[in-house]
């Protein structure tokens, strides 16, 4: 079906919805009305494990290949792809009243497309702190009319980051460790992630020194750096450790073996959604990783499920 056909079908179903609209801000500070949250297309894996979580999971009906969690929605919902190479045609074929997702998807035009074609699109920064969480959630669900849920999960994170601030207020007096976060897909493809990527504000959040310094973005790891960084703990995705043929894999890359992480074989992998989404779990994601850094020794994996 064509995408101009896809449009006027469209519009035909969104003319019947007579919902009393709501009104929440994107991440551009425009103001959103959704007038449905019956058939909502999310474009990421935290936008899907929100809408779950808040009781409408049965409202989602297309999801982006991220979607992992929880894993009968990758099982079961039809994908859209990935949210970075985004398809206007598929998404419009769902019949979505609203679409859900980081502000970041790519291509823009798919998203003006769904815009011009009269779905109401809702677009979030990446969270980067344990408050911009909060209020993802709070926003997601007021778009949805479910403040009750999300007011609920919120109390449940809060309670978490309690006791989180108290496990690094108990080790102030004690040297922070230096953790490095290592991308990898397979021995080919090795990035370090910066400061400003969901898993490098986590080892923030948790109190470990982020050995990749000042370092934005993603860049191209090497082995010499690694070595002047001197890391004490690794941390990948679980998926990336599997890649490489697990921690006698990873410490054949050159360069890894030959710091205080290799020495000591001192690995942390953690799904890569529990550990970089920011979503309800975020607050046990970084008790987790606190955990893997400062209170076990050798390879700490964790699944996230």
């Amino acid at each position: 079906m064509k995408i101009q056909q896809l449009v006027i079908l469209f519009c035909l179903t969104a003319s019947i919805v007579t919902a009393e609209p709501i009104e929440v801000t994107d991440a551009h500070g425009e103001t959103v009305v959704i007038h449905s949250a019956k058939r909502i297309v999310s474009l990421n894996g935290s936008t899907t494990e929100i809408l779950f979580a808040l009781d409408v999971g049965e409202n989602v009906v297309g999801c982006d290949a991220s979607s992992t969690y929880p894993k009968h929605a990758k099982e079961t919902l039809p994908s859209i792809g990935y949210q970075y190479r985004l398809n206007a045609e598929g998404i419009l074929s769902l019949r979505p009243t609203l679409v859900i997702g980081r502000a970041d998807v790519k291509p823009p035009q798919v998203i003006e497309q769904l815009r011009m074609a009269g779905v109401t699109v809702l677009l979030f920064k990446e969270p980067r702190t344990f408050e911009e969480a909060k209020q993802r959630l709070i926003t997601i669900g007021k778009a949805v009319d479910r403040q009750e849920q999300a007011t609920a999960l919120i109390s449940a994170l809060e309670k978490d980051i309690e006791t989180l601030k108290s496990k690094v207020t108990s080790r102030q007096n004690q040297p922070k460790l230096k953790a490095l976060f290592l991308y990898l897909r397979g021995p080919q493809t090795a990035f370090v992630l910066g400061k400003d990527s969901g898993p490098g504000a986590m080892l923030e959040l948790v109190g470990a020194t982020n050995a990749a310094g000042k370092i934005t973005g993603t860049k191209p790891m090497t082995g010499e750096a690694v070595i002047a960084a001197q890391p004490d703990v690794y941390v990948l995705f679980e998926s990336g450790l599997k890649s490489i043929g697990g921690v006698e894999g990873l410490l054949k890359v050159p360069g890894l073996a030959q710091t205080p992480a290799g020495r000591d074989k001192r690995v942390v992998a953690m799904d890569g959604l529990y550990l970089s989404g920011f979503g309800p779990r975020c607050g046990k994601a970084a008790l987790d990783l606190f955990r893997g850094i400062y209170e076990s020794e050798g390879h700490f994996v964790v699944k996230g499920e």
